[in-house]
């Protein structure tokens, strides 16, 4: 058994490792932190931890799927509660929550700098497995549905783009606003001026805006 899949403290040999390397991990960064640091902060020898994972980069993955199986859930969530209401507002509670666990899990940091180049292919593909692939859905269901006459397409780029430059820069941190603050913005000032109401539907915003 690992550390509880809700977010609680782990009880094992197992997950006590996974925690620790969690946070370490993303404290200090993976090039940052040896098997001596996260053995010294257990308290326990690197020859215990080898017996359940053969390496740092092994110890990483299973980080990062434990923080991506929490990021599916929010997003999820997200989508769930977002359900049945204007699809402006479904693309804005989904964008927001991709912005926050990106953000609290530092998948970024470890994408873009902090991280073992071996892995970048890795967390690359966790990210469009588990953020893009729907957000390309979402579009794609909005076009079909006659609320984007915006290629979908050019859309799922811009919001890539969007996501991942507020992520990395320094921006948030300058303006003292987070990353999903900012992204909300962004949905604002570009998202909204795709997105065309059908059968009295609007968005956020679209009052005002005739």
């Amino acid at each position: 058994m690992e550390a509880d899949p809700a977010g609680g403290p782990a009880t094992d040999a197992s997950g006590l490792v996974l925690d620790a390397a969690d946070r370490l991990f993303f404290a200090l960064g993976f090039s940052g932190t040896s098997m001596d640091d996260l053995a010294r902060d257990l308290g326990m020898s690197k020859k215990t931890i080898y017996r359940y994972y053969p390496g740092k980069r092994a110890l990483l993955a299973a980080v990062l799927d434990r923080q991506f199986a929490r990021v599916e859930r929010a997003l999820t969530a997200a989508a769930e509660s977002a359900a049945g209401r204007p699809f402006a507002e479904q693309v804005a509670s989904f964008l927001v929550a991709a912005g926050n666990e990106l953000s609290r899990i530092g998948a970024p940091q470890l994408l873009w700098g902090r991280g073992d180049p071996m892995l970048r292919p890795y967390v690359e593909q966790r990210v469009e497995d588990v953020v893009y692939r729907r957000v390309d859905a979402l579009f794609a269901a909005g076009h079909e549905r006659g609320l984007l006459p915006t290629p979908p397409e050019l859309l799922s780029v811009i919001t890539r783009g969007a996501l991942e430059r507020l992520l990395e820069s320094e921006l948030p941190r300058e303006l003292d606003r987070s990353a999903a603050d900012l992204l909300q913005a962004t949905i604002d000032v570009v998202l909204h001026g795709a997105l065309r109401p059908v059968g009295g539907e609007a968005g956020p915003g679209a009052a005002g805006r005739g």
